[in-house]
Parts: C-alpha cells; structure tokens; sequence
C-alpha cells in the first residue's frame, strides 16, 4: 500500500520545486489592508531647504517693474547629463545657493535665512520682507538641485535630479527601472545626512506598511541601497568557471533524479498489478 503513495508524492516535490519566490511580489496582502491601516499610510509631503541647495526665487506683482531689483538677470544653469524625473528642463533662470550658515544673498534684502523652512514658508518670509515696498507682491520659491540616488541591485543605479522636490522611494524605484530578480526585496536601505546627523532606515518592498514608513517620501541627497538575495550572495562565493559547473552538476543531478522517481514509479505500479 505504501508504494501507492510514491508516485502522488513525486508529483507534488515536482510541483513545489517549481512555485514562485514569496519574496518577488511588492505589497503582500494590500487588499486586506484595513481602513484605519489606510487612513494612516495619508501623509503630507513639506520637503525643508537644506545648506548647499540651489533656489530659483521669482518675485512678481502687477508692475512688473517694481519688482525687478528683486529679480536679478536670468542665465543658464542646466547641467549636462543630469537624470531628471520629468522633461521639463528649468534654464535661463537665476539661482541662489544656500551657504552654511542656512542664508542665501538676496537683491535689495541682503543675507536671508532659509535653511530648516519649507518652501511655503520661505515664500511667506520674503513676502513679508518685500511686503513694505511692493504691497501686493507673490514670491515663488522653488528647489532645484532636489538629488537623491540608488545603486546595488537595480537595473539603473545613478543619482537623480528631481525638478519637483516631491519623490517617494517607489518613484525612485521606478525611475531606477525597478529591482532585479536578485535583488532583496524584505531590506532595502536608506542612508540619510540630516544636517551633519547620519540616519538609516530600512524598507520591506513586501509589506503594504512601507506607506506608513515616515522615511516613504526622500530628502535631499538621501542614498538607498539595494542588497542581492541570498542566492545572489551564495553564487557570489564562486568563479564563473565554478557556477557553469555547478549548473552542469545541478542539472545532472536533477535527471538522475527525475530518473530514479520514474523508475521507482513505475516498479510500484507494475507491483500492484
């Protein structure tokens, strides 16, 4: 009776031998999310201007001319080869660079803090200061050297200027033409420079509460790195030579076995009659 179970069981190890990974697909079990789990994955994205980024600041009214001891003569500062996020490309535009001591130089008003404000209220700062001369001014305030990178394993690591300073590590994901097979999918890592204050987090592509993550939308100059697998790691110990050997073996290895499961099938079939 034992041998009637062989063959059923050959087929089933064949079977399991052949499942897909769990670990491939993104948001395991997103449709049973509940709706407090959703409420909570809403978040606001207010990205702070940082030391060392570089701003475009219009200020405008109806007359344009009073306006203009505030907005210096424009020139080109696009750089060739930056990977942008979308195609609109920012030139002929003056920019101010944010010093260490989180000021930038600006016409008529001199040296202003922005350093640690959104860009809403660096917006509402310098109208403040304008307010008193141009009464109906608008300033738009805008950053323009929003990078952040990714590399390991990805189809294309690189770092990427973001003309909208609004990107979610999916975006990132998507413009790096998404993880690989080998890729860890349970571990990414983010490293992040928060104002001389290093900070690490970790992503599990796998679970839907990566949309709670406080780290889901990037900073500027944020890094994330993707590790290999396990299996990425194991093949990484041997030579090519050695892999095409151990494939060949594997192979082999597995028609003798496939073999051997016939063979025994076919005894037990035959015993039975």
């Amino acid at each position: 009776m034992r041998n009637k179970f062989v063959l059923p069981a050959c087929i089933l190890l064949s079977l399991a031998s052949c499942k897909t990974p769990r670990d491939v697909a993104y948001f395991q079990g997103i449709d049973d999310v509940s709706k407090e789990m959703f409420e909570k994955m809403n978040q606001t994205y207010n990205p702070k201007i940082c030391e060392d980024d570089m701003l475009t600041i219009n200020v405008s009214s109806w007359d344009p001319t009073v306006t203009a001891p505030y907005n210096p003569p424009a020139y080109s500062y696009y750089q060739q080869g930056e990977q942008q996020i979308n195609t609109a490309t920012v030139e002929n535009v003056f920019t101010y660079i944010v010093d260490k001591e989180g000021c930038i130089n600006f016409p008529v008003l001199g040296r202003v803090h922005v350093a640690g404000l959104s860009t809403h209220e660096a917006n509402a700062r310098l109208q403040d200061m304008i307010r008193d001369a141009v009464p109906d001014v608008l300033v738009n305030v805008q950053i323009i050297n929003f990078r952040v990178g990714i590399f390991g394993e990805v189809s294309r690591p690189n770092a990427y200027v973001i003309r909208n300073s609004r990107i979610s590590i999916l975006d990132l994901i998507v413009l790096a033409g998404d993880l690989t097979i080998n890729a860890n999918r349970k571990n990414l890592l983010l490293l992040r420079d928060n104002n001389g204050v290093k900070e690490f987090a970790r992503f599990d592509m796998t679970d839907p509460a990566i949309f709670e993550s406080p780290y889901f939308y990037l900073r500027q100059n944020d890094l994330v790195y993707v590790e290999p697998n396990d299996a990425k790691k194991k093949n990484a110990n041997y030579s090519s030579a050695q892999q095409y050997s151990m494939t060949i073996i594997s192979t082999v290895m597995s028609g003798i076995s496939l073999i051997a499961s016939t063979a025994i099938a076919i005894i037990s079939i035959n015993k039975n009659k």
